[in-house]
């Protein structure tokens, strides 16, 4: 994979960066600024190198159209605070505005371009659509840098077509999570963990196919665990469950036992009356949940204090985790004790540990951890989790 040497001396040259500061907001206030801090260290580079560089990003999932409350104006605000330094903000992705900011640029000034898609050409499935607004993007640059590892797994135009139009490269974040990736995937040391938690089966169904034949253990958690739950045979009450998925859960459970694999289910779950946050709730064995005063109606929101004890466990004795996925809704503080319950567990292991983007990340910062705190944090959830997958990534593959 080209690395930002590959380019040449940047001097005097403008480089556009792919970042992804697609960070979460809360009324037009940035809640985790988790990626932004992540893509500095690339554009410190370049700013260094004596680049004029021209940051471009997504943020949220806009239709194609311009919506204010996905603009990136508080990113470059908060990337100015945290880069010590400005960041001109410009309106407009591509256009008059764009071209004439990037033509003031000085060497190691910094412009923030609008969110990348405001244009529809960003992620439109035509390659005629896509690849005008790669053109449009790539006549504000002279090279690129890909180094928004969260969108690494999207064919999208400033991801794979870009990166065709001019001399391109991997930033640093892009390089390290690949390296982190790789040794997940190459050389764990054993044993070797995996937590798997959030909503459904049905988004982890590739990596849980691929993990059986290469970690130690599997511990669910999250929503997922109710449609583990019913393959075993268990009712649920009205628990998160995707029926359509329960023969495919019997398969990986037969399998694991095949391979001895050792798959570790919750013992225990908080039942609630309600999905809300000041619901009555209680704890009942994992496997009679119905057994809960709200009966049929309960339905699960958190591992139990038995379940995330155990967990912890089994991470404490692990020299490789890798976790994607809550344990709960940690959003509620009733139900995020089994969530705080493993991101302590990876905190205290001498082993190496990775947190695998998306809500995994979001959670452990939200409950209070720090990101040194751990091995690694990934910036990219479902990038991640392709390449555990084992698939083909488009914009690595595009930077070969």
């Amino acid at each position: 994979m080209r690395t930002i040497e590959s380019l040449g001396s940047l001097a005097d040259r403008t480089v556009i960066v792919r970042s992804d500061l697609n960070v979460p907001l809360a009324d037009g206030v940035i809640t985790d600024d988790g990626r932004i801090r992540a893509s500095l260290t690339t554009i410190r580079e370049l700013r260094a190198a004596g680049a004029k560089v021209v940051v471009i990003s997504h943020l949220g999932r806009p239709k194609g159209a311009p919506e204010a409350r996905y603009s990136l104006s508080p990113v470059a605000a908060r990337m100015a605070e945290l880069l010590e330094a400005p960041v001109q903000f410009v309106s407009e992705t591509v256009g008059a505005e764009a071209s004439a900011a990037v033509a003031a640029l000085a060497p190691g000034d910094v412009v923030l371009l609008e969110n990348l898609r405001f244009n529809a050409g960003e992620t439109s499935s035509d390659d005629a659509e896509r690849g005008a607004f790669a053109q449009q993007l790539a006549q504000l640059g002279d090279a690129f840098v890909s180094d928004g590892f969260g969108v690494v797994h999207r064919r999208q135009a400033s991801v794979y077509d870009l990166a065709q139009l001019l001399p391109s490269a991997a930033g640093r974040l892009v390089a390290a999570e690949l390296e982190v990736l790789r040794r997940l995937t190459d050389t764990p040391e054993r044993p070797y963990t995996v937590v798997l938690g959030g909503s459904k089966v049905s988004d982890k169904l590739g990596v849980i196919s691929h993990l059986l034949e290469r970690v130690d253990t599997l511990l669910i958690g999250g929503g997922m665990l109710f449609t583990f739950l019913a393959a075993q045979g268990h009712r649920v009450g009205a628990s998160l469950l995707e029926a359509d998925q329960l023969d495919t859960v019997r398969g990986y459970l037969a399998t694991a036992a095949e391979r001895g694999v050792n798959i570790v289910l919750p013992s225990d779950v908080v039942v609630a009356a309600a999905f809300a946050a000041d619901a009555a709730h209680e704890t009942v064995p994992a496997d009679a949940i119905e057994s809960a005063s709200f009966g049929a109606s309960g339905l699960g929101l958190d591992i139990g204090p038995d379940s995330a004890a155990a967990f912890a466990a089994v991470i404490a004795e692990s020299q490789t985790v890798f976790w994607n996925g809550p344990m709960g809704v940690f959003e509620m503080p009733a139900f995020a004790h089994g969530t705080r319950a493993v991101a302590q567990a990876l905190t205290d292991t001498a082993g190496f540990t990775v947190v695998g983007g998306g809500d995994s990340a979001a959670a452990v910062r939200a409950l209070g951890f720090a990101d040194a705190q751990f091995g690694h944090i990934s910036t990219g959830g479902g990038a991640s989790l392709e390449f555990l997958e084992g698939k083909a990534l488009p914009g690595l593959e595009v930077l070969a």
